[in-house]
């Protein structure tokens, strides 16, 4: 191929703009548990194992998925640049080897165009623990949400019999205190907690609510210690309870699943929605497995829950801080 036949590549600063606007994506604890290398034809993503919570997490599941939701917000910060790109999955051997985003040197496809409608929202998402004061989800919202999962083969699941919802409460409270008496568990969660003034990771008291004004049962994501964030009082918490399952319960399953949840995130808070991530149910082994039959009716494997609703107030919660881009990279080829 010549020179002039050659695909045009992206110019290095915007690709690096894109990767930045990727770290804003959730995860665990806001540990950022992610590694990534740029390269002129593409850009690759590493699970970072030094940030694995290894007793609030000991099988990776919601290390991959917060992995994956970066993934997704790469993928809509580069269609949103008009970078056509491709994305491959585990191409190699190396088990923290995630990803590779290669460079088509072509537009972006209509299905990514229509992720790319999605970036103004990057910005403005934010992991809101307080109560909601309306969870009402519209049938074509709910609708259009499910069908962004389904392109990674994720199911999306709406929990809204009052039966299924006690049984989801049961479990939360049963995945608590079988976390508080997991070995480690306590000092891991006050790690993150409790970072140092200037860190730019872990959970700050001021994105959790703090304890008084509203009834804390039914406890469904009551995680951190009370926080300053103020909550305007509500009779009760009218959150939607939102559910991602996957057929497999493999590393390209968990992966695929923080994917889905990147997308359905951006795409519940572009449509004015409040969105909050949970993943302590999943963190047991029995509360997990009581998830898929009790409450989701599901021989599927249930990777995440989601909160989404109308947050209480007006307020504009605070950005959580991230770890620079410089921190993230891995050098070389």
């Amino acid at each position: 191929m010549s020179a002039a036949e050659a695909p045009a590549l992206p110019r290095p600063d915007t690709v690096r703009h894109a990767v930045a606007t990727a770290l804003t994506a959730p995860s665990v604890h806001n540990a950022q548990p992610w590694r990534w290398r740029i390269a002129a034809d593409r850009v690759e993503l590493y699970a970072d194992p030094d940030r694995r919570l290894p007793f609030t997490d000991p099988d990776r599941r919601d290390h991959l998925v917060s992995c994956g939701a970066a993934l997704a917000t790469l993928h809509v910060a580069l269609a949103a640049s008009g970078i056509g790109h491709r994305t491959e999955r585990f191409p190699d051997d190396d088990r923290d080897h995630l990803a590779t985003v290669r460079f088509t040197g072509r537009p972006p496809t209509a299905a990514d165009r229509n992720d790319a409608q999605l970036a103004p929202a990057i910005r403005r998402r934010r992991t809101d623990r307080r109560p909601f004061r309306d969870g009402g989800l519209a049938d074509h919202t709910r609708a259009a949400l499910g069908a962004r999962a389904a392109r990674y083969g994720v199911t999306l699941h709406t929990v809204t019999d009052p039966v299924a919802r006690n049984h989801l409460v049961e479990l939360e409270q049963e995945a608590a205190r079988e976390l508080r008496a997991r070995p480690g568990h306590a000092a891991e969660l006050l790690v993150w907690t409790h970072r140092y003034a200037d860190s730019r990771d872990g959970v700050r008291t001021g994105s959790v609510p703090a304890g008084v004004p509203w009834p804390r049962e039914p406890e469904i994501g009551v995680r951190f210690p009370a926080g300053s964030l103020p909550v305007p009082p509500l009779a009760t918490d009218r959150a939607t309870i939102l559910a991602l399952s996957t057929p497999a319960d493999d590393d390209p399953a968990r992966l695929a699943a923080g994917e889905a949840l990147g997308i359905v995130l951006l795409a519940a808070t572009r449509a004015g929605l409040a969105t909050c991530p949970l993943s302590r149910i999943l963190e047991t082994v029995r509360t997990r497995s009581g998830l898929a039959t009790r409450v989701l009716r599901t021989t599927e494997h249930p990777q995440l829950i989601i909160r989404v609703g109308r947050a209480p107030d007006g307020r504009e919660l605070p950005a959580t801080p991230r770890r620079r881009l410089g921190d993230v990279l891995l050098r070389g080829e």
